[in-house]
């Protein structure tokens, strides 16, 4: 079973859960802030305007997409979740949210300047990973950048972990490992940020965010 009916089923409780979740996450927000300076920083396919879209991917709620554009970046959301997108729209009915997979994008090839992948990547199988980073990079211009977020694994071995993630069953990464896709897919890692858990976090996992960047 895809995530698709799970989202859908706690798509109103989520969003009224985590759409401030923003506000305890100063690292992230600094961040997304440089993330937005590298995205204003491209230009889209040959001739296009600098500053060229960024998709928010998995983009639930909607509340990094508002983000994104409350940082002057041209964002808009997709997710593969109706419910989501609903709510989506729902609370920010001045942004641009479209249903869809990462697997199979509707956009077109080196239009965007910048997409977020926020904890989205997590439910998909390992072996469906290669692909979808794959489509990032096509959707990609040369010189855009990927943010990409997931839980770690503690060591190199096993590079994958299944685990509970309670709405649906998702996947801890070794950093260096997803690092390793990214190459192989074309996109260069160029920073990346490991958020440790808290003593009292409800998952002890450190936090993932890797910033990958497609070559001009």
């Amino acid at each position: 079973m895809s995530a698709q009916q799970p989202y859908d089923e706690v798509a109103e409780l989520y969003a009224d859960k985590f759409s401030g979740s923003l506000s305890s996450y100063p690292l992230e927000r600094g961040l997304l802030a440089s993330f937005a300076e590298l995205a204003k920083a491209v230009g889209g396919p040959v001739g296009g305007p600098v500053g060229s879209p960024v998709a928010d991917l998995g983009c639930g709620p909607g509340y990094v997409t508002a983000h994104l554009s409350s940082l002057g970046l041209d964002a808009f959301g997709v997710d593969v979740s109706s419910g989501m997108i609903e709510q989506a729209r729902a609370r920010h009915p001045e942004l641009r949210f479209e249903l869809g997979s990462m697997a199979a994008l509707d956009i077109a090839d080196g239009s965007l300047s910048g997409l977020v992948s926020r904890y989205s990547i997590i439910h998909t199988v390992p072996e469906d990973v290669p692909a979808i980073l794959a489509e990032f990079r096509r959707v990609l211009a040369p010189g855009g950048h990927a943010l990409i977020s997931f839980p770690g694994t503690d060591g190199a071995t096993p590079p994958t972990v299944p685990y509970d993630h309670t709405v649906h069953t998702a996947y801890r990464w070794w950093p260096d490992r997803f690092s390793a896709l990214l190459h192989e897919a074309g996109l260069e890692e160029v920073g990346r940020l490991i958020e440790r858990a808290a003593p009292n976090a409800p998952r002890p996992f450190p936090m993932v965010n890797l910033v990958a960047r497609r070559e001009a």
